[in-house]
């Protein structure tokens, strides 16, 4: 099977990255205790049983004998405690250490057995015992800034890696040690492709077999109707667990006032934003979750599109129009870039329209489209932008703590937003397993996102995947398209491709 992805991976050993395109690879490679199943229930995975004890405080794991890495050695208890004390060490370069430092305490439990103490509820503690496993006998005592095993990583799960030419393919090899057996699929190859139109040529040329929820509206709109296309592919839809928005440094002096961010708000038209960049394939946003979603605040007005509005917040905060219709403070007129990927066509033209609105009122922004990986590592994660067009997928339980919180200022949260009230209701919210009163914290916390403005949150696009029909298994579910990829298969009569594999 042969899919299109947009951006090449950063890393692949988990924890290590926090881009899409990484955890995409990581899926095939590495196995978790835990897991949902389609119907978004927690199950075990690489655990053969588990058990929450005293009202949430303790987490019991037995982990399933038989499962190997594929140089052959044996998964035990000791990868997980292993992994555990590595994403905690304090010179383990990762945005993911806050949930495994909710631990009080780690115990093994002989070969395969081991229990996890909380000092206080943590709801989100079995979530972390969904993230993968690493392998202690490669990675122990290893530099994890320069090792090999970023680029070749040593696998345990359905697929192992077997190739990756930068900038062009990364090709996985069915594992025939995998716990669960050998996947139906010999191989699972991702093209890297940086433009999402010269993706869908390659899969209406046949060149790719699957586009994982990266079809433009437009392509989805108006490309896939056909009956050469029908013929061949499914398309699917469905609202993304995800959202899209104009993040601010707030570092910056044009975005440090928050009259300027609310001025903002009121001058962007997102029902506009949805219609002209998605055909309609969106939902305006109000904060960090889907509307539908149970920790969602149905309660929240957004701004509504009011320019005259926002020219007043601008003038208090200083900034006032000159004859030419540009706004200046002190001289200086209101300018920025605004940063956006390569290969995400609807962000581009996000940006455009958010530079036509914006120039209406007199701010000047320049568009710069910069590839993914330098986007990451030269601009956001080092600050060195004013601001940026950019989307965060969402989580099925809606701690956002590694994203809000101060403490994470110059990791997720990149913005460097701090507030003191934020960081107590993401405490609170994830210290109580009780969904009422998380829910009242999480509804107070989506009204201060939404009084002070560090984002402004744009909308919730569709997932839109096309899938060649000649792949048997797809079967949509509440978790997705494509939680059990790893059990579709091709009937032999319609193969396209065949090679010898182990």
């Amino acid at each position: 099977m042969i899919i299109g992805m947009v951006g090449e991976p950063s890393n692949l050993l988990p924890g290590l990255s926090s881009d899409s395109s990484s955890s995409e690879i990581q899926q095939h490679l590495y196995v978790a205790p835990l897991e949902y199943d389609k119907n978004l229930n927690v199950v075990p995975y690489a655990a053969e049983s588990f058990a929450v004890l005293d009202g949430g405080l303790r987490l019991r794991f037995v982990l399933r004998p038989g499962i190997f890495w594929e140089d052959g050695t044996e998964l035990t208890a000791k990868d997980v405690e292993f992994t555990y004390k590595l994403m905690i060490h304090p010179d383990t370069p990762t945005a993911y250490a806050g949930d495994y430092k909710e631990i009080a305490s780690f115990a093994l439990l002989g070969r395969y057995g081991f229990e996890v103490t909380y000092a206080k509820p943590f709801p989100r503690s079995l979530s972390t015992w969904m993230r993968p496993i690493l392998p202690r006998h490669a990675l122990e005592g290893a530099d994890l800034r320069a090792t090999p095993l970023a680029r070749k990583p040593l696998s345990c799960g359905p697929y192992r890696l077997e190739d990756w030419k930068s900038g062009s393919r990364i090709t996985l090899a069915a594992n025939p040690l995998y716990f669960r057996g050998r996947p139906p699929l010999d191989r699972i190859i991702y093209r890297v492709i940086p433009d999402v139109t010269t993706m869908f040529l390659e899969l209406k040329s046949g060149d790719l077999d699957v586009i994982k929820e990266g079809m433009t509206p437009q392509q989805f709109l108006f490309q896939t109707r056909g009956e050469d296309f029908s013929a061949r592919y499914t398309a699917y839809s469905e609202p993304a667990h995800a959202y899209t928005y104009l993040g601010y440094n707030l570092r910056s002096g044009l975005f440090a006032d928050v009259r300027v961010r609310r001025a903002l708000a009121y001058a962007i038209n997102k029902e506009d934003l949805v219609k002209g960049s998605l055909f309609g394939l969106g939902i305006p946003a109000i904060g960090p979750y889907r509307p539908g979603d149970w920790a969602y605040n149905a309660a929240i007005a957004d701004y509504p599109h009011d320019p005259e509005k926002a020219l007043e917040l601008l003038a208090e905060a200083g900034w006032r129009k000159g004859e030419d219709g540009v706004l200046r403070r002190d001289g200086l007129p209101f300018a920025f870039t605004l940063l956006t990927n390569q290969g995400n066509e609807s962000r581009i033209k996000v940006a455009v329209l958010l530079q036509s609105q914006l120039r209406k009122i007199g701010i000047e922004v320049k568009i710069r489209v910069v590839e993914w990986a330098a986007f990451l590592k030269q601009f956001v994660l080092p600050g060195y932008f004013d601001a940026v067009i950019l989307g965060w997928t969402t989580t099925l339980d809606p701690d956002v703590y590694d994203v809000w919180h101060s403490s994470r200022a110059g990791g997720l949260n990149f913005v460097h937003y701090a507030n003191a009230e934020v960081d107590d209701l993401l405490e609170r919210a994830r210290s109580t397993f009780d969904e009422a009163a998380r829910k009242k914290f999480y509804d107070r916390f989506q009204e201060i996102l939404h009084e002070e403005q560090p984002y402004c949150f744009l909308y919730v696009p569709y997932a839109l995947s096309a899938v060649q029909k000649r792949f048997r298994g797809v079967d949509p579910a509440p978790l997705g398209i494509f939680y059990n990829i790893h059990e579709w298969w091709v009937p032999l009569q319609e193969q396209r491709y065949r090679m010898l594999s182990p």
